[in-house]
């Protein structure tokens, strides 16, 4: 492949891997065990992309956002799961095939998630073993979260590519606004958490609908 882009950073959640099932099923296990309601699998598409204590404050009722019982919340729900986060987890069609493509052509793959760091790399270590990424780096303590750019700053730092040869992929608005933040080339994605409107009204520089777009993009950019 003769491109241009020579490190292309992913999004995990509705990017790569479709986790909501998961996530929801642990949220509501920890919403119960406290006696607060839980919500259809549906709701957490919105909930979702922000990190876990976000996703926390918009699961639980509007009277009981509080930093206590977020944190009582969470918890439960990291050591629930870190054992069941494969369950109903699945990479989305055609994303495999996708990464292994882009580690033939030498193009490095890295990972830029709001996920806490140990759920980030233990995904990917159980979906993708084959794929060498450069970087794996999820939500970490002391560091902003997406729509901050450290979290792509850190990983040209480690790869040391630039800004011109680096390609941002992800679902939401708040990946394209990271990309933004960081100064880097994005993809918006269609098949995860967040609309194409959502992606459009936050200046996502290509869409694509299905991984192989991807790979178009990819091949035919020139800056």
């Amino acid at each position: 492949m003769s491109s241009s882009i020579q490190l292309t950073i992913f999004d995990l959640d509705g990017t790569l891997l479709n986790t909501v099932a998961d996530l929801a099923n642990a949220t509501n296990y920890a919403l119960a065990q406290c006696s607060f309601p839980t919500h259809p699998t549906s709701s957490y598409y919105k909930f979702v992309g922000n990190g876990i204590n976000r996703l926390f404050y918009r699961a639980l009722p509007e009277n009981a956002r509080t930093e206590t019982n977020i944190k009582h919340i969470r918890d439960l729900f990291v050591p629930y799961y870190n054992i069941h986060n494969t369950d109903e987890s699945v990479p989305y069609p055609g994303i495999t095939t996708l990464l292994e493509h882009l580690q033939e052509s030498g193009i490095l793959i890295a990972i830029a998630s709001n996920k806490y760091q140990q759920a980030t790399e233990n995904l990917i270590k159980h979906f993708f073993p084959q794929i060498q990424f450069a970087a794996i780096l999820g939500q970490r303590e002391g560091v902003p979260i997406k729509p901050d750019p450290t979290i792509i700053n850190d990983i040209l730092k480690v790869t040391g590519i630039k800004h011109d040869n680096t390609l941002y992929i992800g679902d939401s608005g708040v990946d394209m606004q990271t990309a933004l933040n960081a100064n880097v080339k994005s993809i918006g994605v269609t098949w995860g958490f967040r609309t194409k409107e959502e992606l459009m009204a936050h200046d996502a520089k290509w869409i694509a609908h299905t991984a192989n777009d991807i790979i178009t993009i990819i091949e035919t950019y020139t800056e």
